[in-house]
């Protein structure tokens, strides 16, 4: 998608007046930006989808508020959901008005907290950062059992040539992954930067053409990667051939994260642009992100964010839609996962009108079998920090794992929390023991497996019971990929 040129930057607006309903949250359009796919036209009565999916949440035991599921559909539909840039006077937190609906801000110091380790500095006036929490980190409304702490950030470099932004950038990430590379409550364990030039293998696993480069804090340090080609002839790639291509690039952490009493992984994924002298803006990835699922940490970056916004295509939403339902074909046929189908399913009905359906969807996430979601991510987290020797201590991570034991007795019955229990103690015993990562391969594989075996058996039968999302699946599922 090619960045466009005719949509004019937001502004933040002026606090609302105290009488005002809206007094804490100032209102203003991202001016320009898309115009809405299937809500352009007048709003229609939802009553009757909503009821429809009422009694299907009754017949699955799901607990629906009618009217609560009628309020947020009403807040949805009432406006077009192109392009409304909300901004939260008292807490400095902005984003699209969708974002905005599902974020409540009580964890929002933890996640400022977080920021300062994973977010990037600005350089003025070359360098400009806007750090945002993205996917179910700002759903934090829907999401009682996020499995990470997923941060987005913006970066914008003017240099003279794509070449000095790219070295730029280069430079940017060396220097915060080795910043982080480990301190109190944190340790960082991959960086990905660059692209494959060749099919081969690293570590075991397969690598193609033009997948990202994955980096340890030891290959960064030394400033080289080595990789197995398919002829079997060894090929080594420096951080400098990275940086000619930068690609997609994100870095992952383990952080203890003291609010909560946990262990988390947190990411941030990079959207990085070259502002080039003649003021022409330039994905380096090739690719501007929408911002949909995105709540930004702090007023002062909008902005450098109304200046990216404002090279979104007129097609930004059609085309937003269209690779989330791309995705949902993705993890209905080619790899099956009916959790990651229905929060892009979430995604699309709030964006293409379909907000009775989204209403239901929005409720699946709190029941408590969705902790399974927390279980299956937080054990490769757990496992990762038994292997970094002193910055995490075993007993942290032991109360960890006997909090998922108490979600799996929540959420399963019968053979089923049997199993889940037995494999999560074993993994307990096999962490307590410190370094036994071979034993712990296995654990970690059985937890994993019968957790997603039972996120994914709930969310298929969940989204099967609504006809509507059934037939929109049969829809996805009959198109070509």
């Amino acid at each position: 998608m090619e960045p466009g040129k005719d949509n004019a930057p937001a502004k933040a607006a002026e606090p609302a007046e105290s009488g005002d309903a809206a007094a804490n949250t100032a209102t203003a359009p991202a001016g320009g930006a898309p115009a809405k796919t299937a809500t352009a036209a007048k709003v229609e009565d939802y009553g009757a989808a909503i009821s429809r999916v009422v009694e299907s949440a009754q017949r699955l035991g799901v607990e629906l508020d009618e009217k609560e599921a009628r309020e947020w559909v009403e807040a949805m539909a009432n406006e077009e959901a192109g392009g409304d840039l909300l901004v939260d006077v008292n807490t400095g937190v902005y984003g699209h008005r969708v974002s905005m609906l599902d974020f409540q801000p009580g964890d929002l110091a933890r996640f400022r907290e977080m920021g300062k380790i994973v977010g990037f500095d600005d350089r003025p006036p070359n360098v400009l950062t806007a750090l945002s929490i993205s996917g179910s980190a700002a759903q934090s409304k829907i999401n009682s059992f996020p499995a990470d702490c997923d941060f987005f950030e913006r970066i914008n470099i003017q240099a003279d040539t794509r070449e000095e932004a790219c070295s730029i950038l280069a430079d940017m990430i060396r220097e915060k992954a080795l910043a982080t590379a480990s301190g109190p409550g944190h340790r960082l364990w991959e960086v990905k930067f660059g692209q494959h030039p060749a099919e081969g293998t690293k570590g075991g696993k397969p690598v193609g053409v033009k997948s990202p480069m994955s980096w340890t804090i030891d290959e960064i340090r030394g400033g080289q990667m080595e990789v197995e080609l398919t002829d079997g002839s060894k090929a080594v790639y420096t951080w400098a051939d990275a940086t000619r291509e930068p690609g997609w690039c994100k870095l992952d952490w383990v952080i203890s994260d003291s609010s909560r009493g946990k262990l988390a992984n947190a990411s941030n994924v990079l959207d990085t642009t070259w502002e080039a002298p003649d003021g022409k803006i330039v994905p380096l990835d090739g690719f501007l992100d929408p911002y949909f699922q995105e709540v930004y940490l702090d007023a002062e970056s909008i902005p450098i964010f109304s200046k990216l916004v404002k090279e979104l295509s007129a097609d930004t939403v059609d085309d937003y839609v269209e690779t989330l339902e791309h995705e949902v074909w993705k993890y209905t046929v080619e790899h099956p996962s009916y959790g990651k189908v229905a929060r892009r399913l979430y995604n699309v009905f709030r964006m293409n009108g379909h907000y009775a359906e989204a209403a239901f969807i929005r409720e699946l996430f709190d029941e408590p079998i969705t902790a399974l979601y927390q279980v299956a991510a937080l054990v490769q987290t757990l496992n990762d920090a038994a292997d970094s020797g002193e910055d995490f201590d075993s007993e942290t991570m032991t109360e960890q794992v006997d909090k998922l034991i108490m979600s799996a007795i929540q959420a399963l019955d019968g053979p089923e929390e049997a199993e889940m229990v037995g494999h999560l103690l074993k993994l307990r015993n096999s962490i307590q023991k410190r370094g036994a990562e071979a034993d712990r391969a296995e654990d970690m594989a059985d937890v994993q497996g019968a957790a997603m075996k039972a996120v994914n058996d709930y969310f298929e039968r969940a989204l099967r019971s609504v006809p509507e999302i059934d037939a929109y699946l049969k829809e996805i599922v009959a198109r070509a990929p």
